[in-house]
C-alpha cells in the first residue's frame, strides 16, 4: 500500500533540496514523479527552488479551492504517476491533505509532503496539523539555530525587527524574512510564547 508522508522542519532544513533530490532519483530510475506546490506560495513562481540554487518547474500549481486528485488527473493519467511530491505542504488545505491521503491509499501513489510544522507565532498551519493527524509516516528534518542548538521555530523579521503578530502567511523574501531559532533564542529575540486565542 502506498503511503502519505510528511517531512517537516524549520526554515532552512533543506526540505526543498531533499524533495528535488528524491524526485530526481525517481526519474533516474525511469519513474514518473509529479511535483505539486500550493499556488499561495509565490516565492519562486511556478518552480520549486532550494537555497543551494537548484530549481525545477512544478507540474501542478494547486489553487486553494482545487481538488488534489482532480488536479493530478488534469496533469496526467493517475496510472502513469509513480509518486507525488508536494513542496510547501503547510499551505495545503485540510481537505487537500485528506484528498492526498485518498490518492495514496486508493490509487497506490505515494504522496510525499515537505513543509513547515508551525508558523512564526509557533502555531500549526492547518495543512501541517492535518498531515500530523493522518500521515502514515512523519519525519523531522533538522537544522540549527545561529547559537548551534537545534532550531524548532521560525521567527519572522519585518523591517529588521523580530515580530510576534501578523497574518499567518507572509512569503519569505517578499513581505518578510525568516530565521530558524532554537527555543531559547526564540524567547530571547521574539518574546514569550502566547497561548492560542
Amino acid at each position: 500500500m502506498a503511503k502519505l508522508y510528511f517531512r517537516y522542519g524549520a526554515m532552512n532544513s533543506s526540505k526543498s533540496a531533499l524533495l528535488l533530490t528524491a524526485a530526481y532519483n525517481y526519474e533516474e530510475r525511469d519513474q514518473r514523479p509529479v511535483i505539486v506546490k500550493p499556488g499561495i506560495d509565490t516565492k519562486a513562481g511556478s518552480s520549486v527552488q532550494s537555497r543551494i540554487g537548484v530549481e525545477r518547474p512544478v507540474d501542478v500549481l494547486l489553487a486553494a479551492d482545487a481538488n488534489f486528485e482532480e488536479a493530478l488527473a488534469a496533469h496526467a493519467p493517475l496510472d502513469t504517476i509513480d509518486a507525488v511530491f508536494v513542496d510547501e505542504a503547510q499551505f495545503l488545505t485540510p481537505q487537500q491533505v485528506d484528498q492526498a491521503f485518498e490518492v495514496a491509499v486508493t490509487k497506490g501513489i505515494p504522496v510525499l509532503c515537505y513543509g513547515l510544522r508551525g508558523d512564526f507565532m509557533t502555531r500549526s498551519f492547518p495543512g501541517s496539523m492535518r498531515l500530523m493527524e493522518i500521515a502514515h509516516s512523519i519525519e523531522e528534518l533538522k537544522t540549527i539555530c545561529r547559537c548551534g542548538s537545534k532550531a524548532i521555530f521560525n521567527a519572522r523579521i519585518v523591517g529588521g525587527e523580530f515580530v510576534s503578530h501578523g497574518d499567518q502567511v507572509a512569503i519569505d523574501g517578499q513581505q518578510a524574512s525568516y530565521e530558524s531559532l532554537c527555543g531559547r533564542c526564540y524567547l530571547a529575540k521574539v518574546g514569550p510564547l502566547t497561548p492560542r486565542a
